[in-house]
């Protein structure tokens, strides 16, 4: 398995966030030691809020999974360290892991962190889900989340997010149902479908790492399953995707139906980027039976060694382009969250 470096390193809601700066400089309202449960501070935040409550992390690994409920809004989880490698929240279920009552957890039950509340904000920090998938061949289905969102208007600032399969599941509670999240600076890492789901979700100024699984194809870097009626799913403006894989055996994406629904149509679009050469000339994928054509890929202003333009490369138009910048995605929100 690839181990990264990890254990080493030590609204339109009725009150907006604060601007970055100025979010940085409110004193959290409690800090949490590494070893003292995160469940156990966000069990005693207050419900409903309108107004921001910071938890404050010490640098350390913070293990245990967490849950936020969707009546704990307003929450930020700020890492207290010099960068977001030096706090790190991290369990290490998958998919096939047993519970106690012998059934298998499943894809959403595996998530290190699950966010239900709205307006939640996280900053400087690492969220990881450490499930080790050589550490456990009888495992088939390793599907292991490090964070899942369910809820709208969630920012990430400097954040990590680390794992292979399924390692960032961006939701809502239903289908047509509008969840936004905002990724600022962010460092994702994964090989098979690592960034999926069918919330809106704008990534700007990211890494995108695919790990090299060693196998062909070395995985898929989204699985988009957006919602028919929404017109936004995955934007990704000004990021890098990296990877250590050999050339041209990454997928950009590929659409996921789940439960074959016909009705998800994934959108992803990766624009004025810089794209690795693990990326080939065909960079879309199949997912089953669903062809990747009917689902909504486009990419507009790449560059880099894999940032070819083929006949199996949509492209946006500038117009099209110009229907489909951040503040499109983020609507009405765009101004509250920083963007």
């Amino acid at each position: 398995m690839r181990r990264r470096a990890l254990l080493s390193a030590a609204a339109l809601g009725a009150v907006a966030w604060p601007a970055p700066a100025l979010a940085a400089k409110r004193r959290p309202d409690v800090i949490v030691e590494p070893g003292t449960s995160i469940q156990s501070v966000v069990d005693a935040a207050p419900a409903g809020a309108l107004t921001p409550y910071t938890i404050g992390l010490r640098p350390g690994v913070h293990r245990g999974q967490v849950i936020v409920p969707a009546d704990k809004t307003f929450l930020e989880f700020r890492g207290l360290g010099r960068g977001p490698r030096d706090v790190v929240i991290a369990d290490d279920r998958a998919n096939g892991t047993l519970k106690p009552d012998g059934t298998p957890w499943g894809t959403s039950g595996s998530a290190s962190v699950t966010l239900s509340g709205a307006d939640f904000r996280a900053t400087n920090l690492t969220f990881a889900n450490l499930f080790d998938e050589a550490a456990h061949p009888e495992i088939t289905n390793r599907q292991a989340v490090a964070v899942l969102t369910r809820a709208d208007r969630l920012i990430f600032d400097r954040v990590r997010f680390v794992g292979n399969q399924d390692t960032l599941y961006v939701n809502s509670t239903a289908a047509g149902v509008i969840a936004r999240a905002y990724f600022r600076d962010c460092y994702v890492e994964g090989d098979v479908d690592f960034i999926f789901g069918r919330a809106t979700a704008v990534f700007a100024r990211c890494q995108i790492h695919s790990l090299n699984r060693g196998s062909t194809p070395n995985g898929y870097v989204t699985a988009p399953s957006t919602d028919l009626t929404n017109p936004h799913g995955f934007l990704f403006s000004r990021c890098r995707l990296t990877s250590d894989a050999p050339a041209g055996t990454v997928y950009l994406g590929r659409p996921w139906h789940p439960s074959n629904d016909p009705n998800a149509v994934g959108q992803t679009i990766i624009r004025e980027s810089w794209i690795g050469e693990h990326i080939g000339a065909t960079p879309w994928s199949d997912f089953g039976t669903w062809s990747w054509r009917d689902a909504r890929f486009a990419e507009y202003r790449n560059y880099g060694l894999g940032a070819l333009v083929t006949a199996d490369r949509p492209q946006l138009t500038r117009e099209q382009a110009a229907a489909n910048e951040i503040a499109d995605f983020l609507g009405d929100w765009q101004v509250s969250c920083g963007a």
